[in-house]
This record gives C-alpha cells, structure tokens and sequence, in this order.
C-alpha cells in the first residue's frame, strides 16, 4: 500500500511522484531478472541520472537537486523498495560524492562534480581493506607524492560499485599518521578490480576488491588537506548511514506490502488468513516496526538538515532501520509460509538482501559503540 509522507512543499510531492514512478515502470519490472543474472544495472542509473535523482542533497550550481535531506531519503526509500541494488548504489554513489561536495576546492567541483551530479559518471567509496573493515584508521593503502603524482599501493576491499564505477572516492595513508581522500579516475594506469564477490543477496550490486599497483594519480586530485581522509571519511559515513537507512525500510516495507497482499487473497479453514488473529499481530508488528524505523531516519535528516549535531541519530537509524529490515523480511516469509521459501515469490530474495545492511558502512555492532561514545560526551 502507498505509504502517506510528510513533505514540505509541493516541489517535493512532485519529485516524490516521479521518483515512485520511475520506480514503479523502470526498477521493479527487471529487479527480480537482474539479480538473478547477478547483471549490473548500468543503464538504470543512467535513467535516474537523467531524471535528476543522483544528485539530489547537493548544490545547484553543481547541477544537484539541493533538497533537503529529508526528502532525498524518502526519494531513496521509494527507490530501494523497487529495487535494493539499485537503491544501495544511489545511496553509495551520494556518499562517493560527499568529499568533492563538502571539502573540493571550487576549481575541483567544477571540474568533475557536474558530471558526477548529472549521472555521467558513477561513484564508489573505496574505504574498507580486508584487515580494516571497521577499523577504517589502520588501512595501509599507501600513496607517496612523486613530483605532482601520487604513487598508489594497496588493495581496498568490499568497494560497491568495484570494477563498474567511473571514479573511486579514495582514502589512503600519505604518512605514518596521516590519511588522505583521493578522487581516482577509474582508467589510472594501476588501478584494476579483482573478480566480484560471491554474494548472498544485492547480487546485481558488484562488490570487488580494488588494486593498486604503482597506480598514478594526479596530485590536483587530492580532496582537502593531506591527513584529513579520515576526518572526511567519517563525516560522509554519518549521512551514508543516512542513507543506508533510508534504503532498509524501502526494503522492509516492500517486504509488509508483499506479505499483506498475500495474506488479504490466501484462504484457510474458510476464511483470508489475514484474519486468523495470530497472523494479524505478526503483520500489525511488522507494520509497527517500518513505521518506527522510519521515523528514526526521518529524525536524523532533520536534525542534519537544521545544521544540528546528527552523528548519535545517525548511527541509531542505521542499527534501527536495518535490524528492522531482517526481521520484517524473515517475518515476511513466514507469512507466505513454503511459498515464501520460494523464488516465485520476492520475499526471500527480500531476506537474503537484508542481511548486509546490518553489516556495511559499519557493523550494527559498531553503530553501538558510536551511540555509547556520544553518551559520554
């Protein structure tokens, strides 16, 4: 069922409106084929690109949509409800943009941020290394300036997007103490991708590892100041988080829609089983449960949109929202019962994607530590 938002103008009912379109005749028809084929969708983003979606909470001068955050979320959410690759890729390729947006230069986003904002070029976040997943200080990717080049050494690892991106949002260590972000062109002599992880679930969404060998890249790509990477790193997880949320409960709405639909047109014993009343409590729950994760998402995004402080909000939407996700989609399937347990039905394809957004762009164990810390502050 269509679920009733809460936005603030009438320009913002109208991106909504096509966004859920675009949803609704350009995603979900080939969801289901896509990820079956584990086939990247390429031309879809192109297709968001042109309608303006990639670029949304940036600045206009760069040809971003400059809405706010609690609107581009609820834009991610109808996105991710159609299709969760799709919907991680937007919410990963936002992010990828972030340290351009928020820390470039003038002459550096007006170089490559238009495009990046216009859909002709796809981001990747290339952060995590196999031994620093959620210790993201002690990656060992090492650039060392050669003249007015940075010669890069180093594999990341678990990058979204790997092999298929157009630029590679890049942190690596300049010196013993000091991370940086580089802006990496994917053609950089060096770079290249190792095969695609075998995955459980998002498998239209292409995960590789990224290698750097003597990889070269233009020391005018370098974003902010060398040894602010980490610091950059970190402030575009906290609206990534954003974003990861805003795509579980896409995921776990599409889930409750699916499992009402069923039980409204499955009968037994004589009547619809939606009116058995321990089957309406699990759906009532269910419903509860999106409805909550929701609004912790659509708090966060305020607060960030007022300029307040949003780290501690942010990290609960993202352990709310994507814990919800797996419970919803697990519950989702037990309402359709065997048939849930079956590809006719999307629901355990829905199960099966819930499970990496309680585990990327920081575990929900790690969501728990950044909550206790902003505690004590």
């Amino acid at each position: 069922m269509p679920v009733e938002r809460l936005l603030p103008d009438q320009e913002s009912r109208d991106l909504l409106a096509l966004a859920t379109e675009l949803a609704r005749e350009e995603l979900k028809p080939r969801a289901a084929e896509y990820e079956e084929a584990a086939r990247f969708p390429r031309e879809q983003f192109r297709t968001l690109g042109k309608a303006g979606l990639l670029g949304l909470p940036y600045s206009e001068r760069w040809c971003g949509g400059e809405v706010p955050y609690e609107v581009y979320l609820q834009v991610l959410e109808e996105i991710a409800a159609a299709w969760m690759s799709v919907g991680v890729g937007l919410s990963v390729h936002t992010m990828s943009c972030f340290a351009l947006a928020h820390h470039g230069t003038d002459e550096q986003r007006d170089r490559w941020l238009p495009s990046m904002l216009e859909g002709e070029l796809l981001g990747a976040y290339a952060l995590s290394e196999s031994h620093a997943g959620s210790d993201a200080g002690a990656l060992s990717t090492r650039a060392r300036l050669d003249g007015d080049v940075y010669v890069v050494n180093g594999t990341k690892a678990w990058i979204t997007h790997g092999g298929e991106a157009d630029f590679y949002t890049t942190m690596v260590r300049t010196g013993d103490d000091a991370i940086s972000c580089l802006l990496v062109d994917s053609s950089t002599p060096g770079l290249t991708a190792a095969p695609p992880e075998r995955k459980m679930g998002l498998t239209g969404s292409t995960t590789a590892q990224m290698i750097f060998s003597d990889a070269r890249v233009d020391a005018d790509r370098l974003i902010g100041q060398e040894g602010a990477g980490l610091r950059i790193a970190l402030s575009s997880l906290d609206s990534g988080r954003l974003g990861i949320a805003a795509c579980a409960v896409g995921l776990a709405q599409a889930a409750l829609d699916e499992a009402v639909a069923y039980a409204k047109g499955r009968s037994q014993f004589g009547k619809l089983i939606i009116e058995f009343q321990g089957l309406e409590f699990l759906l009532a729950d269910m419903a509860a449960a999106v409805d909550s994760a929701r609004a912790t998402y659509l708090d966060a995004a305020r607060r960030r949109d007022r300029g307040m402080s949003f780290r501690r909000q942010a990290s609960i939407a993202k352990l709310v929202a994507t814990d919800t996700a797996m419970k919803v989609t697990t519950d989702a399937v037990q309402v359709l019962g065997g048939a849930g347990y079956t590809r006719d039905f999307p629901v355990e394809r829905y199960m099966r994607e819930a499970k990496v957004p309680q585990i990327f762009e920081g575990t929900n164990q790690i969501q728990r530590m950044v909550i206790a810390r902003e505690l004590r502050l």
